[in-house]
């Protein structure tokens, strides 16, 4: 892990080997982990898969990505560590959802077109590894899309810190904060090349319930307003868009 990134873990009662996945359960029991139905469209407007391709959503949650992605024709896979999770993620795709870890994947080497790993890595045990398991499996020309947070969001972390005196918690097992050179970092020496980065504050809502939404959060509003003015290394998560680099060492 690079060493300049923020880590907040919680207490857990569960046993070493379990606790994520126990941890998540019981969220996606209670809560659940869910944004706007617009977020992941925008997250795969920006990738374009094309029809007819292989895309394999990793830590799915829920499962809105392979539902949105087997709407565009794209052949979907989806996985998660949580056996809840990955149960309600059937349920709302009727398609392919595993539960699978994302350090150690069950799938074949160079075998989709698209890897998609939507605010997640932040919260792998071990991100350096989850990362070159995104990069084993892609195929060469192939992308992947990962979304992670930043630590110098001026609208989340700066404005907590302000507030609080510490950076925002999500409510999940772990989780970590980079700036964009860390990310970049942790990405390039583990298999992958960054080929863009963009940035995400809020998604203009697609739909009636999702304007609804925003109708009832002031504070989506403003950061959407604010959105276009925010630089990339000031945005709340970093939009990454990446290639398999080409020396990278995969198992035979």
């Amino acid at each position: 892990m690079d060493e300049s990134m923020i880590v907040i873990r919680r207490e857990t009662s569960y046993h070493p080997d379990d606790w994520t996945r126990l941890e998540y359960d019981d969220l996606y029991r209670e809560k659940g982990i869910r944004l706007l139905d617009s977020f992941y469209e925008w997250v795969l407007d920006i990738l374009n898969p094309q029809p007819g391709t292989l895309l394999l959503d990793v830590s799915c949650g829920e499962g809105v990505v392979v539902r949105e992605a087997t709407r565009r024709q794209v052949h979907s896979i989806g996985f998660d560590l949580s056996l809840v999770a990955a149960q309600l993620a059937a349920r709302e795709t009727g398609g392919a959802i595993l539960v699978a870890n994302g350090q150690e994947m069950p799938f074949p080497t160079a075998y989709f077109d698209y890897v998609t790993n939507v605010g997640s890595l932040e919260h792998f045990i071990d991100m350096a590894q989850g990362v070159r398991e995104m990069a084993r499996v892609l195929r060469p020309g192939g992308r992947a899309a990962i979304l992670v947070p930043n630590t110098f969001s001026i609208l989340q972390n700066s404005y907590e810190a302000l507030r609080k005196g510490h950076a925002v918690d999500d409510g999940q097992p772990l989780q970590r904060y980079g700036a964009r050179k860390d990310w970049e970092r942790l990405l390039e020496n583990n298999g992958l090349r960054v080929h863009w980065v963009g940035k995400y504050e809020r998604e203009i809502p697609r739909s009636w319930e999702d304007v609804q939404a925003y109708l009832s959060n002031w504070r989506w509003m403003v950061r959407l307003a604010l959105s276009p003015l925010i630089p990339v290394n000031w945005a709340s998560h970093f939009y990454f868009i990446c290639e398999r680099a080409p020396d990278v060492h995969l198992p035979d």
